[in-house]
């Protein structure tokens, strides 16, 4: 079984929903997996115009205007919802889209974002136990029958008589709804919440060294409560620099700000063939997906290479 190949973009640092739809688009006719977005508010470099576009509202558009792609987050931040306002935003898109979305969440960690836009943002500490509470919360909300009410007393988080609705088209995740993705190199909450929890286990631009070592540290948490590492599904996000000759690949480069040579060490650049050959080699360390961080949207020829040159070699 092959890797599968999916988009991911970062519409944070200046992309309209019509930029969004245009890749999702394209993705979708030429056969990749997913079309998914990050969940930020404020650029991380550049001047960010013409702003920042929310990720479930987009997700909910896409959901419409897209008919057979999957759609996700990576990462939607727990400090940005109340955790029953996401249930039922996440369960309302999967029913827009027909069963079809993903929902990537984590902890949160960009601190001026939450300034720029008035959002509280706790220390670590409280970070992670909110984010954990979420994890609990959002699948024990979808995972309750229709006609019974869900309740949780947490520290940061109370329910009471809650009728647990809408429920999303889909129940085949790990605790029910929706397919959860967790995220990170944590070396000890993150693979017990990955081992609770996710369904997809996703690493965040990392080497090969430490994919295995990861990988390897969520398989232990998962055997240690009885869980299946093979119910768990592998991934890693890179981002991507492709091109047919050196002067494209620095051509791609240069478009996104960054340096060729950095690029071929830390992401996924060069030619199809250097590609091909890197993808192959995190698979053999277990990812089954890869997320391919894609920085210039309007690119779509970036797109229609990998996918005439390399998805079809992975």
């Amino acid at each position: 079984m092959g890797v599968q190949l999916r988009v991911f973009t970062e519409p944070q640092q200046g992309a309209t929903y019509d930029d969004l739809l245009a890749v999702a688009l394209e993705a979708e006719r030429l056969g990749f997996g997913a079309f998914f977005r990050s969940d930020h508010y404020l650029h991380m470099s550049g001047d960010g115009l013409p702003g920042p576009t929310d990720a479930w509202t987009t997700l909910a558009g896409l959901a419409r205007d897209t008919s057979t792609i999957r759609l996700g987050t990576m990462m939607t931040s727990a400090t940005f919802r109340h955790p029953g306002v996401l249930a039922i935003q996440v369960a309302q898109v999967d029913q827009m889209s027909g069963g079809r979305v993903e929902l990537g969440i984590g902890a949160g960690w960009f601190a001026q974002e939450h300034t720029a836009y008035g959002i509280p943002f706790p220390d670590t500490r409280g970070r992670f136990e909110r984010y954990a509470e979420q994890l609990e919360l959002v699948t024990g909300l979808w995972s309750t029958p229709v006609g019974e009410l869900y309740a949780f007393d947490g520290q940061h988080y109370q329910l009471a008589d809650s009728p647990a609705l809408p429920k999303p088209v889909q129940s085949s995740g790990h605790r029910g709804g929706v397919p959860l993705l967790v995220g990170g190199v944590g070396k000890k909450q993150t693979p017990a919440l990955a081992a609770a929890y996710a369904d997809e286990f996703n690493l965040p631009f990392v080497d090969e060294e430490l994919t295995a070592v990861q990988f390897g540290r969520v398989r232990r948490a998962a055997e240690e409560i009885g869980r299946d590492p093979a119910s768990i599904t592998w991934s890693n996000a890179l981002v991507l620099c492709v091109g047919g000759d050196e002067a494209a690949i620095a051509r791609r480069a240069a478009a996104i700000g960054r340096d060729v040579d950095e690029l071929r060490a830390n992401g996924l650049a060069g030619t199809p063939e250097e590609v091909v050959a890197k993808i192959r080699r995190y698979g053999d360390l277990g990812a089954q997906r890869i997320y391919l961080q894609v920085l210039d949207l309007a690119d779509l020829d970036h797109l229609r290479l990998v996918a005439a040159e390399v998805m079809p070699h992975v």
